[in-house]
């Protein structure tokens, strides 16, 4: 097996979805952060783009393929690939694999999600009622019997998408709900966890940590920085806001992550292809892990099982690591995450060990914020915790990091980064 490194990550700023980037299509979205990588390596040295998206675009799904032919690489071939939430990371462990192999030497892997561009479907009804007329097989003397199928006209009203589960019928925010009170995790709690997660985002802007790894991006206007950082909030300000997914519950908008648009994209090699093209690693992608969940008993739950399955694999303990940065769908389900690892019941109930996997230093966690801050584009946000896991990595000189994201269908993933000298 090669070592398989980091030398580049890149994404777009992070806007709230129907904002700046409304106009903007998820392939246009992967361009703005795949073109600045391309100032580090050159066109015909880069073997391939795998890339993760969830609301993929229904007549160009092979999101990774159009970003190559968008960008003048038809000799690179695209693979996209989807797993909720994690499709980014997903993506980036998908690339690492085939260099590992020797399938590739460099590849380009990310992920992005245009939300505002989601294509709103039409009733299965109106498409089964009017599919005869487009597709040619009935004339416009037919019309009259086709407009008494589609009676009552109420049926045929396109609805607002839901993000739910198949199985269960349960939104994300219900999930979290349910997390919440069977953990124990309070409102308070929620509150202080989210207003942490935009003073952290909001002083790594302000010291122009994110300068090296966001691309300004030209849509109505120049955005050059992360919109929805709210660095002036607090737990006092976010206490006001109402329950969102339940009367008396305790998730609200300003403790969830938003609906987002953006990209980001980070740029793998081998470790002899990286030091043949003068390339310096930032980090090392050591191991990774994907775990499935009964979507019913806690949706969200998978990152609490992933991480010691991905430590076991690195051979490393939660306290080895310099730095852990959990996704935020929900400040609820971040919370429960923390509270399982620490916990000795959890660990025998569901590992059969007699000690937790280990607590979480609040100060080594989400140095930076995270989705509830930052913004979630479902596709995306893989690739921006390894791109700014990466370097900072590269910046202290720290040995490990781990990324972790819980995902829709009750899945969780983990990948650990080690510095390239560890």
């Amino acid at each position: 097996m090669r070592d398989v490194v980091v030398v580049a990550g890149m994404r777009t700023p992070f806007v709230r979805a129907f904002a700046e980037f409304a106009e903007v299509d998820t392939i246009a979205l992967g361009c703005a952060a795949v073109r600045p990588l391309l100032d580090r390596v050159a066109r015909a040295d880069v073997d391939a783009i795998t890339w993760g998206g969830v609301i993929l675009p229904s007549a160009s799904p092979n999101v990774a393929r159009e970003i190559a032919l968008d960008l003048g690489m038809p000799g690179v071939e695209g693979m996209t690939v989807t797993r909720a939430c994690a499709s980014g990371l997903q993506a980036i462990t998908t690339a690492a694999a085939a260099i590992e192999r020797g399938d590739a030497d460099v590849v380009i892997a990310g992920g992005s999600d245009a939300t505002s561009n989601a294509e709103v479907k039409l009733p299965p009804k109106l498409v089964r009622a009017l599919a005869p007329l487009a597709l040619g097989k009935a004339t416009w003397s037919d019309a009259l019997g086709i407009v008494r199928e589609l009676a009552p006209i109420s049926e045929l009203i396109p609805r607002m998408p839901r993000i739910a589960e198949r199985s269960t019928g349960q939104v994300m925010g219900e999930a979290a709900e349910e997390m919440a009170r069977r953990n124990e995790i309070s409102r308070e709690a929620q509150d202080e966890f989210a207003a942490r997660s935009h003073h952290r985002a909001a002083a790594a802007i302000a010291s122009g940590r994110f300068d090296r790894e966001v691309a300004p991006v030209h849509a109505r206007d120049w955005v050059h920085t992360d919109r929805i950082v709210r660095g002036d909030t607090s737990a006092h300000i976010l206490a006001k806001l109402r329950p969102a997914f339940a009367a008396d519950g305790t998730v609200t908008a300003g403790n969830s992550s938003a609906l987002t648009d953006g990209a980001a994209a980070v740029l793998l090699a081998s470790r002899d292809a990286a030091k043949a093209l003068g390339l310096t690693p930032l980090a090392t992608v050591r191991s990774w892990a994907y775990v499935g969940v009964d979507p019913g008993d806690q949706l969200l739950i998978g990152p609490a099982l992933a991480i010691p399955r991905v430590l076991a694999r690195a051979e490393l303990a939660l306290a080895d690591l310099d730095f852990v940065d959990l996704h935020e769908a929900f400040a609820a389900q971040v919370l429960s995450v923390t509270k399982l690892l620490g916990s000795d019941a959890f660990a025998r109930a569901r590992f059969g060990r007699d000690r937790a996997v280990g607590e979480l230093d609040p100060a080594r966690t989400n140095i930076h914020g995270g989705s509830i801050a930052l913004g979630h584009p479902f596709g995306a946000t893989g690739a921006r915790m390894v791109t700014t896991m990466a370097n900072e990595l590269h910046a202290t000189g720290k040995r490990a990091a781990l990324v972790s994201l819980c995902a829709a269908g009750g899945l969780g993933a983990a990948a650990i980064l080690e510095h390239p000298e560890a």
